[in-house]
């Protein structure tokens, strides 16, 4: 599987490279321990080459690094862009993610520890 990125978040990611004359840069996600589910997602654009181990897709001209770790967790995953009442942003789409904070910037996968239902007290539960 790979991770992959929506036409909406291909199109927002060249608009933002453009705007902080990054157009050769790449995506970086990744995962890191935190959140009040046990797991927090990570993204920014990253002007270097790849780091060993890393794995590298390409959609749509737009290239997108992950470390071996992270892709355990988020295989599978859809970076999307959406708009709402607060906003626009990128959100992640993890088809391994068996629960998520209301806010969805953090989630468990199955096995993994996590925090109790209810999510934290940061993201207003909006789930």
């Amino acid at each position: 599987m790979a991770i992959t990125l929506t036409a909406r978040a291909a199109s927002e990611l060249k608009e933002l490279m453009a705007s902080q004359q990054k157009a050769e840069a790449a995506l970086r996600v990744w995962v890191a321990g935190g959140g009040c589910s046990g797991l927090s997602y990570g993204m920014a654009l990253d002007d270097g080459t790849p780091e060993d181990g890393d794995q590298i897709y390409d959609y749509d001209g737009l290239k997108i690094y992950v470390d071996g770790l992270s892709l355990q967790y988020m295989d599978g995953s859809e970076v999307d862009y959406v708009d709402d009442m607060m906003g626009g942003g990128f959100k992640i789409e993890n088809p391994n993610a068996v629960s998520s904070c209301g806010c969805g910037s953090s989630f468990k996968t199955e096995g993994g520890e996590g925090a109790p239902a209810g999510g934290c007290g940061g993201c207003a539960h909006q789930g």
